[in-house]
């Protein structure tokens, strides 16, 4: 749901930093225009962001958010932790072949605020100043994406979810660098296959 909020926000403002490829589509003289996936073919990942990019740079006033309930595209989440974890880091592994050097700002810009509240979570157990700071940078970032959030899952009718989004983000700022380390520097499996 997050996601697909900060999808719909950004096309909106014209900042193309994410799409998904169950719900993307594109008119086929488009995908000739630009050669299709030739050039990013070779990457195990991140395809549909790619071919965007490619296309952005082609037509680049001509890419949309359609917000209609009568378009979404399901898909089945992630069996297991394991599973999740993989599909995370996959997501991450596409960094390093962006070109729009604002992403990747946006990008590094997301990942250390979660390394600082981690740190500072951390720190609170042997600095009493760390946990004041600790606890004022948890509250803002709550604040700050629910407020973001409360709209979106509105739309998509599940603000019962929401009751889940505090307890859950320890778990988020955790798997947030651990698969962005990972993305980068690490391996993953997808389909069957380790891919590095």
């Amino acid at each position: 749901m997050t996601l697909q909020g900060t999808t719909g926000a950004s096309v909106h403002k014209k900042f193309l930093n994410m799409c998904n490829g169950a719900n993307l589509a594109y008119e086929k003289k488009a995908f000739y225009d630009v050669n299709g996936f030739d050039g990013i073919d070779r990457i195990a990942s991140g395809d549909d962001m790619l071919l965007m990019h490619k296309i952005q740079q082609k037509y680049p006033d001509r890419i949309f958010f359609l917000k209609s309930k009568d378009i979404i595209v399901e898909t089945k989440p992630a069996q297991t932790i394991k599973e999740f974890m993989n599909q995370r880091i996959r997501w991450a592994s596409k960094t390093n072949k962006y070109t729009d050097k604002k992403i990747i700002a946006v990008l590094m810009l997301v990942y250390l605020l979660n390394a600082w509240i981690f740190i500072l979570g951390i720190s609170s157990f042997f600095f009493a100043k760390a946990f004041f700071l600790f606890l004022i940078s948890i509250v803002i970032k709550i604040v700050v994406e629910l407020f973001f959030l409360f709209p979106v899952a509105g739309f998509f009718d599940k603000k019962k979810l929401l009751w889940w989004f505090i307890p859950a983000q320890p778990f988020h700022i955790l798997y947030t660098l651990i698969a962005g380390w990972l993305g980068i520097f690490g391996s993953y499996q997808w389909k069957g296959r380790k891919v590095k």
